[in-house]
């Protein structure tokens, strides 16, 4: 007697349906990319269309006399800065300014009110300044002057300007205001006054 037969049992695989969470967690994901590309988009058309700049600075006069300060001497600097708003909608908000000059890298005058507070609007030039004064001049900076002018005709200086700074654009304003260093290479000739290349000559900055 024939044993009955029976048909290969298949099993197919079916594909298990993804989870409502898994994509749920998609649709916010997707979501969230669109909101930063829309934010990063309109931040780069307000980018474009204010062309935001920082305030430039030169030294619109420089002197002192007599020149080099002999040793021993106190050295008086009269120091005058032009401050330049090139943007035409931001404002900046200065803090106290304070100035110091140095010889390499050795103080030699300083003041700590050259100006400010003040607020400056757009496409403005302000011109602040001060006396810096100076103690003692050491012999070795003395003899570092001296030797510079026999050199090459004049001395450079260093003016270095500390102060802080804040923006406006229209009613909105920044709270945390951040502190600003302004470094201006000058060199004065032997009559105490600066040079001419010195006043066209952008000073550098850079914040902490």
């Amino acid at each position: 007697m024939a044993l009955p037969t029976h048909a290969p049992v298949r099993f197919t695989s079916r594909p298990v349906p993804e989870s409502l969470k898994k994509r749920l967690s998609k649709q916010v994901c997707s979501f969230v990319l669109s909101v930063l590309f829309v934010a990063a988009f309109i931040l780069f058309l307000l980018w474009l269309a204010l062309r935001p700049h920082r305030p430039r600075f030169h030294i619109s006069s420089f002197s002192t006399s007599p020149f080099p300060p002999p040793e021993s001497s106190s050295p008086s600097f009269s120091v005058q800065i032009a401050i330049r708003n090139p943007n035409r909608k931001i404002g900046f908000f200065f803090g106290p300014i304070s100035g110091t000059v140095y010889f390499r890298s050795n103080q030699i005058a300083s003041n700590t009110d050259m100006g400010g507070p003040f607020f400056q609007p757009p496409k403005n030039t302000k011109t602040v300044g001060a006396q810096l004064e100076g103690g003692s001049i050491e012999p070795l900076d003395a003899a570092g002057m001296q030797n510079d002018l026999s050199e090459n005709g004049y001395v450079n200086l260093r003016l270095v300007l500390k102060t802080t700074l804040r923006f406006r654009l229209s009613a909105w304003e920044t709270h945390g205001a951040r502190v600003m260093h302004v470094s201006c290479d000058v060199a004065v000739g032997s009559d105490g006054q600066i040079m001419a290349e010195s006043k066209s000559k952008r000073c550098s900055m850079y914040f902490f």
